[in-house]
């Protein structure tokens, strides 16, 4: 610990873990670490290994999450929980995740160095599988801990068609003891998070440092439009039955949509064409739309305006319409008062606070059904996650776990 602690810039020293962690991965561009596989294996063990030299306990868990505890002054808990996600998307950055894990490391780090021990235990968790990337699932790792990792998991399968119970077993885990993950509600005072950005908005206002006052909730869907396909050459332009002219149509009805509802953002990630040839107009159109927002109530209203246009679209140019929900997680709002403390400690570290939501999902959403939560954004340039371009300066690195230091030392919870 000593070594590690030799460096006495916070910063340099949490990015230089995030180096370390970050060759933890599958060959190839930037860092691929999926749920249940061989780097998730030495991810987790490497982190076990570094809470220890902190003066935490530390094991993997039922899930393969890594938890670490560092009592209270009376030698147990209850405890705060802070860490973020170990795992990533294919070719991802080094921040998204284990920047969270590791300023939370760091913060228990200079407290064991100082022998200090709180009134409350604080707990680090670095989360197995907050992407879903492997499975296609959602929040795997903080599910474990809230007591909600069901067959919907167990039985989901990646590509290979292995599914996670089997993975589990190839890791090393039983999937009958699972449930020993799951945290009880009296041994949990919050859970706070830091992460980076993922978006401009601290960038544009030149702070590193912002306070989250929820995370947004989505809707997902896909829609369906159908005709039949034909020759490009032949049918003249007011007899045809064009289903990619009406996903066109539908398409600038998310943005228009949308952007008349507060907080609200609308994406068509998708398009695909059937049977996409040049010379044919297509047959079949498949588009994706994902609606966010802070507000639930706008979020439906939206999603509701949408489909109404989009069948109105669809009658009148004469094609076929379905639409299917995939995924309608609710908007998490963090605690009042975890936002005022955490206010509190960006202030005392000399940023001025700015407040914003947050339009990624993160593990918070899961933790907040077993206790109150609350995060902190660290600055990420041009607002790029999800890509080995991902970039965070030591200076931000640095504000960020100071506030969180100070938030944590300085917490007021139901203790």
């Amino acid at each position: 610990m000593s070594t590690y602690l030799n460096e006495t810039d916070a910063g340099k020293r949490i990015m230089r873990r995030c180096d370390e962690l970050g060759s933890i991965s599958k060959p190839g561009v930037g860092v691929t670490r999926l749920y249940l596989s061989p780097e998730h294996r030495k991810a987790a063990e490497t982190i076990v290994g570094w809470m220890q030299d902190a003066g935490m306990e530390a094991r993997i868990d039922e899930a393969g999450n890594v938890v670490g505890r560092y009592h209270a002054e009376s030698g147990g808990g209850p405890y705060l929980v802070t860490g973020s996600h170990m795992d990533s998307v294919v070719n991802a950055g080094r921040y998204d995740g284990p920047l969270g894990v590791l300023s939370s490391l760091d913060c228990v780090a200079g407290l064991n160095s100082r022998h200090r021990r709180l009134p409350f235990g604080i707990e680090v968790v670095a989360f197995a599988d907050e992407e879903g990337t492997r499975f296609r699932t959602t929040l795997a790792g903080s599910r474990a801990l809230t007591g909600q990792f069901g067959d919907d998991l167990f039985n989901a399968k990646d590509t290979d068609g292995v599914s996670v119970r089997d993975a589990m077993v190839g890791f090393g885990l039983d999937p009958e003891f699972v449930d020993k993950a799951a945290h009880r509600p009296q041994d949990v005072i919050g859970y706070v998070e830091l992460h980076i950005e993922q978006g401009p908005v601290l960038q544009a206002a030149g702070l590193p440092v912002g306070v989250v006052t929820a995370i947004s909730g989505q809707t997902r869907a896909v829609m369906r439009l159908k005709s039949a396909a034909n020759h490009a050459g032949t049918v003249p332009m007011g007899m045809r039955r064009d289903p990619l002219l009406a996903a066109s149509e539908i398409a600038l009805e998310v943005e228009r949509i949308a952007s008349t509802y507060l907080n609200t953002v609308g994406t068509v990630g998708f398009i695909r064409a059937e049977p996409g040839l040049i010379n044919v107009i297509p047959g079949e159109v498949s588009l994706t739309v994902d609606l966010r927002s802070q507000g639930d109530a706008d979020r439906y209203a939206a999603y509701a305006q949408l489909e109404t246009a989009a069948r109105e679209i669809a009658r009148r140019r004469g094609v076929e319409f379905e639409i299917d929900t995939i995924l309608d997680l609710k908007s998490c709002p963090c605690e009042p008062d975890f936002i005022r403390q955490m206010q509190t400690a960006v202030e005392k570290v000399g940023v001025r606070s700015l407040h914003l939501p947050s339009g990624a999902g993160h593990d918070g959403m899961a933790m907040s059904s077993l206790t109150q939560i609350g995060m902190i954004f660290v600055r990420c340039k041009d607002g790029i996650s999800h890509s080995p371009d991902e970039s965070v300066t030591a200076e931000d690195v640095a504000a960020g776990a100071s506030a969180l230091l100070h938030f944590i030392e300085n917490f007021q919870g139901n203790q």
